[in-house]
């Protein structure tokens, strides 16, 4: 078996960086700050939103069916916010970090209200980060941890969930082609479908239409061999050229030492921010 140090690690934000901008995956995925030698990440009022309330969801997973909401979820998310408040989560004034705040107990309220697929019971895969060798021959491993694995007793199956603190429209997206592909292989019941959770719009899922394993792995077989090649040759290209993109414009602020050290984040990452009028700007790219 390959040395899994040396591998290539692919996960759903990584192969999206790709697709969206080669530079922004370069610049999320393998630049590291020369003073410091670690990855960098720009954090934002959503990417905040998303983190805190993925947080807590998260946590119910870990108690048992009838235990997992005798504590207010919005209790609970009071409690972690200090995490995300002012600039280390991206907030450039209190005005807007309430908001972002609101929206987040909002979206829990429902949970609460309308627990669905959240009242039963879950299978829960125990590493902290979900692999497996995707190709040994090519030396790639895929990785992601999935938000919630629904237990079906009728079939013994599991129903992938997915919960959305944004609106963003994810078609054309490879997120549950990976998902699926994950799920089949770091635990041993079959899949029986996915949905969406728009947590913002609702208490209603949004089913999905799930590919074939077969065809999942052809489609992300063909961006990882990008990704490796683009790796190889070294190419990190933004497609809108010098001028850059709205994907890699911003993380350029950071390389370039025009953004603001926030502290330390997930897997040991520098935090950033940008300055108030540049995150303005970045508003209305």
């Amino acid at each position: 078996m390959p040395d899994k140090y040396s591998a290539l690690w692919l996960s759903h934000s990584s192969i999206r960086d790709f697709q969206q901008c080669p530079r922004s995956y370069y610049l999320n995925n393998m630049y590291r700050d020369p003073q410091t030698n670690k990855k960098i990440q720009l954090v934002s009022p959503p990417l905040s939103l998303g983190s805190a309330v993925h947080q807590i969801i998260e946590h119910l997973s870990d108690l048992p069916v009838d235990k997992r909401f005798e504590t207010s979820l919005v209790e609970l998310f009071d409690k972690i916010w200090p995490n995300f408040t002012g600039l280390k989560g991206g907030f450039s004034d209190q005005t807007t970090e309430e908001r972002y705040k609101e929206r987040g107990k909002a979206m829990l309220r429902t949970v609460m209200q309308h627990p669905g697929p959240l009242a039963n019971k879950a299978i829960k895969v125990q590493e902290d980060l979900p692999q497996y060798w995707l190709s040994e021959s090519d030396e790639m491993i895929l990785c992601g941890k999935i938000d919630w694995l629904e237990y079906i007793p009728e079939t013994d199956s599991v129903h992938i969930i997915d919960f959305k603190t944004g609106k963003n429209n994810e078609e054309g997206s490879l997120q549950l082609p990976i998902y699926l592909l994950l799920v089949s292989n770091v635990q041993k019941r079959k899949v029986a479908g996915a949905s969406y959770w728009y947590l913002e719009s609702g208490a209603n899922l949004t089913e999905q239409t799930l590919p074939t394993a077969e065809a999942a792995y052809d489609q992300v077989m063909l961006v990882a061999k990008q990704i490796k090649l683009a790796r190889k040759l070294d190419r990190f290209k933004c497609p809108q050229g010098e001028i850059g993109c709205k994907f890699c414009r911003s993380l350029e602020k950071i390389v370039s030492g025009e953004a603001i050290f926030v502290g330390q984040g997930e897997y040991g990452k520098n935090c950033y921010v940008l300055p108030k009028d540049q995150m303005q700007e970045a508003k209305l790219l």
